[in-house]
């Protein structure tokens, strides 16, 4: 392996310190013992993560925003996988339009999808539900899996397949026994994808729920509109820690390259 030269490693090194430079900041902000954004500050505190404690509101978004990611990144995943199937392996009659459809809202801003959501629900008397805002999920993050799962179906060898197939098996166990576990990193790396992009939009999602249905990012927003305490900053160092726990597990037992880059 070519050993990286000193320019490059300083380039490096001042690209990575780009990038952790503003978690930094929000994790030494959210340790202030000030009733405001300070740093720096005189002392460090935990006052502001007993505070998050004090607010349920912003543990029910927490929940709310997990459970509607899981339910999104889900559905979206039992989209992907017969469609990018059938558009890498099959040519028929409107493939291309299907591919375009499924992928298209990748192309619309999010603050249009909100607007547009938001006019149709109150036409069909969804504003405001749960339902109405996970279909409106769905539909953002279907793209994203569809991306990496077709990705992993694209040149996918049925020689396996057809194998089995000659052998006896039906077709439903060479799917569950060959096909999914051969584009599992596809499907897998999608699915965390749209977990992500799901759990973290904003956007979209303030013209879409309503208070019974706010997530974490929107009552974030509503909070910093009213008030500038340091909560947003002790909550945002909660997310970025669990964040990085859940990295090391995907690391531990599964590997993140296999995630990210579907390396078998």
């Amino acid at each position: 392996m070519r050993r990286l030269g000193p320019v490059a490693l300083i380039f490096h090194a001042v690209f990575v310190i780009f990038i952790l430079a503003p978690l930094v900041m929000v994790i030494a902000v959210s340790f202030t013992d000030k009733g405001y954004l300070s740093l720096p500050t005189d002392g460090l505190s935990l006052r502001w993560f007993y505070a998050i404690l004090d607010n349920p509101s912003f543990i029910d978004a927490f929940w709310m925003s997990v459970w509607l990611a899981l339910i999104s990144a889900s559905i979206a995943v039992i989209i992907a996988i017969p469609a990018a199937l059938a558009i890498a392996r099959h040519k028929f009659p409107g493939r291309d339009f299907i591919a375009a459809f499924l992928l298209s809202p990748l192309m619309i801003p999010h603050l249009v999808l909100g607007v547009a959501f938001l006019q149709f629900y109150s036409q069909i008397g969804l504003g405001g539900s749960f339902y109405g805002l996970a279909a409106a999920h769905i539909v953002l993050v279907t793209p994203y899996a569809l991306r990496l799962a077709l990705s992993a179906a694209t040149g996918l060898s049925i020689e396996a397949e057809q194998a089995a197939l000659t052998l006896g098996a039906n077709r439903f166990t060479v799917f569950r026994k060959i096909t999914l576990p051969l584009i599992l990193p596809g499907v897998a790396g999608g699915w965390l994808l749209s977990f992500i992009t799901s759990f973290d939009e904003l956007t979209m999602s303030v013209f879409v729920a309503s208070p019974a249905t706010q997530t974490l990012p929107v009552k974030m927003y509503n909070h910093i509109t009213q008030t500038i305490d340091p909560l947003i900053a002790s909550v945002s160092t909660v997310l970025i820690v669990l964040t990085f726990i859940l990295m090391l597990i995907l690391d531990r037992f599964y590997g993140l390259d296999k995630v990210f880059v579907g390396k078998g």
